[in-house]
């Protein structure tokens, strides 16, 4: 059957999970009118060079590392908060980088995550009310009660207090000036030689209080600089900074594509592979543009000749002696240059939830008409014959790079479902980026504090090394990996506390002493860091043909048995 058309508000059509409902129609649609004004945050351009660089990953040719906070919240669009994320993020990617000898593929969960997922719309809450009328020493007793609210669906939707829970429309262009902020700051620190390799001891990792860590850095810092001293000498000090080799990095946005009309006001119409016969800068249209009541096209755009990707305009009002001069244009040119290719320029990368990927559903339905890199869930509620229907949707052309599948089994579940995923994939000519998500499948309770959610540093470090080792024995590459990380401190300077084990040591007590997140517990600096080094570990190993030594595994406490 021939596929249905697609334009960015198709999926209104389709069945919603995840569905924000908003009281007042009328404001919601006043502030989507203002979004769809308001430039965009990332450019076309960059949006595939990511592709071109992730299918590179596919091929085994680069890894990619993905990460950041579970949730950002406005109040983190701050100075400090962003540059210890890319820091943390530069850092891993410098450790991995070491180990692998491969290009390090850079995304953060940063500048637009601010939406969260929940499994229930509401929640019920400890609220303290009054107990009785006013003492005669003018203090009011009170008792707790249970008090169902709203969930928090993320600081774009609503407020973390109990009476602030009311879905506000206002939220959304919040969520589009912080991102701004937050990426304006991060083009800034990288175009000001924040990941400059030619100092990397200008790199601060004085939060790690692990003397072992320290240590493994530092020489990882040594090598690299004999290294790059060793290219001055021998290139006659040319650094390479003129390509982007030791100055910056390239350093791309993500985050879930929950609230698809605020994704929709951001998919832009770019028209790209202009016909040879159009004039190098024509004045006005060749052509009357097609009418906008019968198209979803806004225009014909005009040629600009010093941008690959020309976002479409409204036409301008043609002459009659216009129509006659692009006469002799033929059919194919003119579909050619109408026919716009749509991107979501809120962010470089967007990823479809476990919970939003239902097949017929309205998330699938707009992703498919994306020119951006996406990912897509998986885990154990997913059938393997679904894996191969919802790539033939997203991506009937096969493009490499275009779709990353983002596993998020469990450690205790990895090795039952990811073998027969890999083979549903294999069976079909989908290129494909494989990617570990070793957290959402590890969380857990707190035992001293119910309330409080945590995850096991080992079973994170389990489920990667396990899909490595799959991967390996299917012949398959794991590409990547997708964290929730931060590299937060409190005003003493200390990392959260909010994941047991890794080089801090941490216990189930000590979670309370510096537990931060309004969602899902992230891994520290230190706990991060134990990442990189264990993953630069194995792709050195790999590289070099031997078995992996799992230092990190053995050598700190708690990491060798479950806690």
């Amino acid at each position: 059957m021939p596929t249905q058309a697609w334009s960015p508000s198709s999926w209104r059509e389709k069945p919603i999970a995840q569905d924000v409902i908003y009281e007042d129609k009328a404001h919601l649609e006043k502030v989507l009118t203002k979004l769809r004004r308001l430039p965009p945050l990332v450019s076309p351009v960059e949006i595939d060079r990511l592709r071109v660089q992730l299918a590179d990953v596919a091929a085994g040719k680069a890894f990619l590392l993905q990460g950041g906070d579970c949730a950002e919240l406005f109040d983190d669009c701050s100075q400090d908060p962003i540059e210890h994320k890319l820091s943390l993020i530069l850092l891993m990617s410098l450790i991995i980088l070491h180990g692998s000898r491969l290009p390090v593929v850079r995304i953060a969960r940063i500048a637009g995550q601010y939406a969260k997922p929940r499994s229930k719309p509401t929640e019920m809450i400890d609220q303290q009310v009054p107990d009785g009328p006013v003492g005669a020493d003018g203090i009011q007793k009170t008792k707790t009660e249970k008090k169902e609210v709203l969930s928090f669906r993320g600081d774009n939707v609503n407020g973390y207090e109990a009476d602030d829970r009311a879905p506000d429309p206002e939220r959304l262009l919040g969520a589009y000036f912080h991102s701004t902020a937050t990426l304006n700051y991060i083009r800034t620190l990288l175009l000001s030689g924040f990941a400059n390799l030619d100092k990397p001891l200008d790199w601060s990792f004085s939060h790690v209080r692990s003397p072992d860590i320290q240590k493994a850095f530092a020489a990882v810092i040594e090598s690299l600089q004999d290294s790059l001293d060793f290219m001055k000498v021998a290139t006659g000090g040319v650094r390479g900074g003129e390509r982007g080799g030791t100055e910056t990095v390239d350093l791309f946005t993500s985050h879930e594509a929950l609230l698809l009309e605020y994704e929709e006001a951001f998919t832009r119409a770019f028209t790209t592979d202009r016909p040879a016969s159009f004039s190098p800068s024509p004045s006005r249209l060749s052509t009357p543009a097609l009418s906008r009541s019968n198209s979803h096209v806004r225009g014909v755009a005009e040629t600009n000749t010093t941008y690959p990707h020309s976002p479409v305009r409204p036409p301008k009002s043609p002459k009659l002696s216009d129509s006659f001069h692009g006469l002799s244009m033929s059919i194919n040119d003119l579909e050619k240059e109408a026919t716009p290719k749509y991107y979501n320029t809120s962010a470089h990368f967007i990823w479809i939830g476990d919970r939003t990927r239902q097949l017929d559903g309205a998330h699938v339905e707009y992703f498919r008409g994306i020119q951006n890199p996406i990912g897509i869930k998986v885990g154990p509620s997913m059938e393997p014959e679904e894996i191969a229907r919802i790539l033939d949707i997203v991506n009937p052309d096969r493009i490499p790079g275009k779709v990353t599948l983002i596993g998020r089994y469990g450690a205790d579940k990895v090795e039952r479902f990811l073998p027969a995923h890999i083979d549903a994939v294999k069976k079909t000519d989908h290129p494909v980026v494989w990617q570990c998500d070793a957290m959402h499948g590890n969380t857990k309770s707190s035992k001293s504090d119910p309330n409080l959610k945590t995850r096991h540093f080992i079973d994170v470090v389990t489920e990667i090394t396990k899909s490595m080792e799959i991967h390996k024995q299917k012949g398959t590459i794991l590409g990547g990996v997708h964290l929730e990380l931060t590299g937060e401190v409190n005003d003493e300077g200390f990392s959260v506390t909010e994941c047991i084990g890794g080089s801090m040591e941490l216990e189930d007590k000590d979670l309370s002493f510096n537990y931060r997140t309004h969602c899902d517990p992230r891994l520290n600096y230190e706990q991060s860091l134990d990442v990189a080094f264990l993953l630069a570990d194995y792709l050195k190993s790999k590289r070099r043909g031997e078995e992996p030594r799992d230092i990190l595994l053995a050598g700190l406490r708690g990491r060798t048995a479950r806690q």
